[in-house]
């Protein structure tokens, strides 16, 4: 089951939160960096990469002092290679497999890859509902998706995008 919600992340509550990152596992956004603080210290500490990881890969961590169990890292962009759909397809991709693996099945997504210069929300709600729906083809996990928007518009667009999807 998908869900549209405009919400403000940081107080959802299931089994975890797929966000979009940095190859350093950064925030894309001024809001993703709210969400990131609302996790506190012990979030913030698993931050910490060694190494950028490509774009198109997904890690989980902890959540911190988050309301949910984990965080899935969707790495949307890197020094090395800016926003794209087909990076956020790939990243989404990955994210949605370490769920599967993980048999977490209650997940919230943000709208992944936006920001200044990167992709529209309509771009980024059309590759949602694309590998949401591929995914939901070979997957029990997750069982139920909640699509978190920042506004009334942005869920509009999401929900048409995951109504085109599925008809």
């Amino acid at each position: 089951m998908i869900e549209v919600r405009v919400e403000d992340l940081a107080f959802y509550s299931g089994h975890a939160v797929i966000r979009p990152a940095t190859a350093t596992l950064g925030a894309t956004t001024p809001l993703l960096r709210r969400f990131e603080l609302a996790g506190g210290q012990k979030l913030l500490q698993q931050l910490a990469v060694s190494e950028p990881l490509p774009v198109g890969s997904a890690v989980v961590t902890g959540a911190g002092d988050l309301p949910v169990e984990l965080l899935v890292h969707a790495i949307v962009i890197s020094p090395t290679e800016r926003v794209t759909r087909e990076g956020v397809r790939r990243a989404l991709r990955s994210a949605l497999q370490r769920t599967r693996e993980w048999q977490l099945a209650d997940v919230a997504i943000p709208p992944l890859g936006l920001g200044a210069g990167n992709l529209a929300i309509e771009d980024s709600a059309e590759v949602l509902a694309g590998e949401l729906r591929t995914h939901a083809q070979t997957s029990e996990f997750p069982r139920n998706v909640t699509l978190v928007a920042e506004t009334p518009d942005e869920a509009a667009v999401l929900e048409y995008a995951v109504g085109r999807s599925v008809a």
